[in-house]
């Protein structure tokens, strides 16, 4: 068994997004999945990427957004929804509403995302 304790989740963060990091690489011995909780302020937003060999799938939980998908593409995100983006899916978000947008990442193989964060808390 392992446990985390709350207050040993370690954050990353860019400009208006923070990434709880609840389950990884660096708290987990785990093989499987990394699991994050992820918050973006009113415009903020997470650009347009793929994950070479991970899937994603994630929980709306609070808010209103736009997934960025591939071609420019845009579809509606919000709290009670459900998305899994395969290997290579083009994907990203922005918080168009006027609250907070938070939802939880799942992601298999784990991956661990510091590398696209400016700041680890």
């Amino acid at each position: 068994m392992e446990f985390i304790s709350g207050n040993a989740i370690k954050e990353l963060a860019n400009p208006g997004v923070v990434s709880r990091q609840l389950l990884n690489p660096e708290n987990s011995e785990s093989k499987r999945v990394t699991i994050t909780e992820v918050h973006l302020e009113p415009g903020a937003s997470q650009p347009r990427h793929i994950h070479e060999a991970s899937e994603q799938i994630w929980y709306a939980l609070k808010g209103t957004g736009r997934l960025l998908l591939a071609d420019e593409q845009e579809k509606p995100f919000a709290a009670g929804d459900v998305v899994r983006f395969a290997d290579k899916d083009v994907h990203g978000l922005l918080n168009d509403g006027d609250t907070e947008f938070i939802y939880v990442s799942v992601t298999a193989p784990p991956i661990h995302f510091g590398y696209a964060y400016q700041e680890k808390r």
